[in-house]
C-alpha cells in the first residue's frame, strides 16, 4: 500500500509532468488572451472602415486598393508565410512537424504578422474573418512554448499544434465544443470522412424516428411556441442543404482554381492583382452600402436576430449574400492574411434570409440558421464542425437534427463540385507559392 501511495505521489509531483501541464495550460490561456485582443482589434478596425464609409461612400475606391497593396507588400517582405487563412499553414506544419518549414510557419513572428495584417486589411475594407488566423496563431503560440520549454518531440510535433488550433477556434467563436471537433475533423483527420457522414446519417434517422414515434412538437429558434407544419422544416433542410452546398462548393472551387491560375503572376504582378481586387471590393462595398466589407459578424447577428421580426432592421437586401461572397473571394485572392469562417457564416445567413422568403413567415429564423449551416458546410466540407459552430453560436439546441441533416446534404452536394476540401487545396497552393518565391530569390542571386 505504501509503495502504491509513493508511486502516485511520484507521478503527481514529477517536475517534468508539471512542465508539460504548465505549457499546455499556460499556452491555452495565452491563446485565449491573444484571441480576445485580436477580436477587439478586428471590431475596432471594422468600425474604422464604417466611419470612412459614413464620411463619404466613395472613399473606399481610393482607400481599399491602396490598403490592399500596403498589406500585401508588408506581408510579402516582413511576414512571408502569413498569407491567407492560417489553417493551411497549420495543416502543412502537422504534415511535417519539426521541420524548418514547420518552425517558420509556426513562429511568433507569424502571430504578430497575422494579427497586424488582418487588422490593417479590415481598416481598408477587406472581407475576411479572424478565425482561421486565430487557428494559426493558436498553433504557433503552443508550438513556440513547447520549443522554449524543451518538451520531447512527440509532444511538440502534434499535440501542441492540435491543441493550439482547437483552442484558437474555441476562443475565436467562444465555442469550446466546436474547437475540439474542428481539431479532430479538419486538422487531426482522425475521423474517416465517409464514416463521419454515415455516423451523422444514423444520428439523424434515429432522431427523426423518435420524434415521429413520440409525436413531440418541434421547437424553433426565434419563434413563438406556435404549432408549425413539420414538413415545412424538412423541406427547408433539403433546400438549404442543396442551395448552400452548391454555392459553397462553387465558391471553394472558384477560389482554389483562381488561386492556382494567379500563382505564377503573384511574384511579378502582385501590385496589379492587389489593386484590381481592392477596387472590386470597393465597388462591392458601395453597392452594398458597406455591408460586404468587414468580418460580417454584425450583419450575421442582425439577420439571425431580426428574421421574421418586422420592426427589426436586419434586411440587407436580396443581393447581400452575393456581394459578400464576391468580396470575400476578391480579398482572399490577394493573399492578404485573413480567414473564411465569419464571412461564410454571414453569407450563409444572407442566403438563408433570401430562401426564407419562400417559406411561412414564422419559419424565417429557422431557415436563416439552416442557410448558415448549409453554405458554411459547403465551403469548408466539415459538416460536424459546421453545425456545432452554428449551434453553439446561436445557442440553439432545438434544431440539432435539422442542422445535422442540412450539413450532411450540403457536404455531399459541395463534394460534387469541389472534389478536394478547400483547406487541403489551399495548403498545396501555399506550398507551391512559397517554392516559387524561394526559386525567384535564389535566381536573383
Amino acid at each position: 500500500m505504501k509503495k502504491h501511495v509513493k508511486q502516485i505521489k511520484h507521478h503527481l509531483f514529477r517536475p517534468q509532468l508539471w512542465r508539460y501541464r504548465l505549457v499546455f495550460w499556460g499556452g491555452a490561456i495565452l491563446v485565449g488572451l491573444v484571441a480576445a485582443v485580436f477580436a477587439l482589434l478586428a471590431d475596432r478596425a471594422d468600425q474604422v472602415f464604417r466611419y470612412i464609409v459614413s464620411v463619404n461612400e466613395y472613399l473606399p475606391l481610393i482607400i481599399t486598393p491602396l490598403g490592399f497593396v500596403l498589406t500585401v507588400y508588408v506581408t510579402r517582405t516582413i511576414f512571408s508565410g502569413a498569407e491567407g487563412s492560417g489553417i493551411p499553414q497549420t495543416l502543412i506544419a502537422l504534415a511535417d512537424p519539426g521541420s524548418s518549414l514547420s518552425n517558420k510557419l509556426l513562429s511568433m513572428r507569424m502571430v504578430v504578422g497575422k494579427v497586424t495584417m488582418a487588422v490593417l486589411a479590415l481598416c481598408s475594407g477587406a472581407s475576411l474573418g479572424r478565425e482561421g488566423p486565430t487557428v494559426h496563431l493558436g498553433a504557433a503560440i503552443m508550438h513556440s512554448l513547447g520549443k522554449y520549454a524543451h518538451l520531447p518531440e512527440k509532444y511538440v510535433e502534434r499535440g501542441l499544434i492540435l491543441t493550439g488550433g482547437g483552442a484558437g477556434i474555441a476562443a475565436a467563436f467562444n465555442t469550446p465544443l466546436a474547437g475540439i471537433i474542428f481539431a479532430i475533423e479538419e486538422m487531426a483527420r482522425s475521423f474517416d470522412r465517409r464514416n463521419s457522414g454515415m455516423m451523422m446519417i444514423g444520428v439523424v434517422l434515429a432522431g427523426m424516428t423518435a420524434i415521429v414515434v413520440h409525436q413531440h412538437n418541434y421547437s424553433y429558434y426565434g419563434t413563438t411556441p406556435a404549432t408549425l407544419d413539420f414538413s415545412w422544416v424538412w423541406l427547408g433542410v433539403v433546400v438549404c442543404g442543396i442551395v448552400g452546398g452548391t454555392l459553397g462548393g462553387g465558391f471553394s472551387q472558384i477560389l482554389v482554381v483562381t488561386s492556382k491560375k494567379l500563382r505564377p503572376y503573384m511574384q511579378t504582378h502582385w501590385v496589379f492583382i492587389a489593386l484590381i481586387c481592392g477596387l472590386s471590393v470597393a465597388v462591392l462595398s458601395i453597392l452594398s452600402n458597406g455591408t460586404s466589407s468587414g468580418t460580417g459578424y454584425l450583419e450575421a447577428k442582425q439577420i439571425v436576430s431580426c428574421a421574421g421580426v418586422d420592426t427589426c432592421n436586419g434586411d440587407y437586401g436580396l443581393m447581400y449574400p452575393l456581394y459578400k461572397i464576391l468580396a470575400t473571394a476578391a480579398t482572399y485572392l490577394t493573399t492578404i492574411p485573413g480567414g473564411l469562417f465569419a464571412p461564410s457564416l454571414a453569407s450563409g445567413a444572407g442566403l438563408g434570409a433570401d430562401i426564407a422568403l419562400l417559406f411561412p413567415p414564422e419559419l424565417a429564423s429557422t431557415i436563416v440558421v439552416l442557410g448558415m449551416v448549409g453554405y458554411f458546410t459547403g465551403v469548408v466540407q466539415t459538416p460536424i464542425t459546421a453545425f456545432v459552430i452554428v449551434m453553439e453560436m446561436t445557442d440553439n439546441h432545438e434544431l440539432v437534427l435539422a442542422m445535422m441533416a442540412t450539413a450532411l446534404i450540403a457536404s455531399g452536394t459541395s463534394k460534387l463540385i469541389c472534389k478536394k476540401p478547400i483547406y487541403e487545396a489551399l495548403a498545396e497552393n501555399l506550398l507551391a507559392m512559397m517554392s516559387d518565391k524561394k526559386s525567384k530569390q535564389q535566381g536573383g542571386r
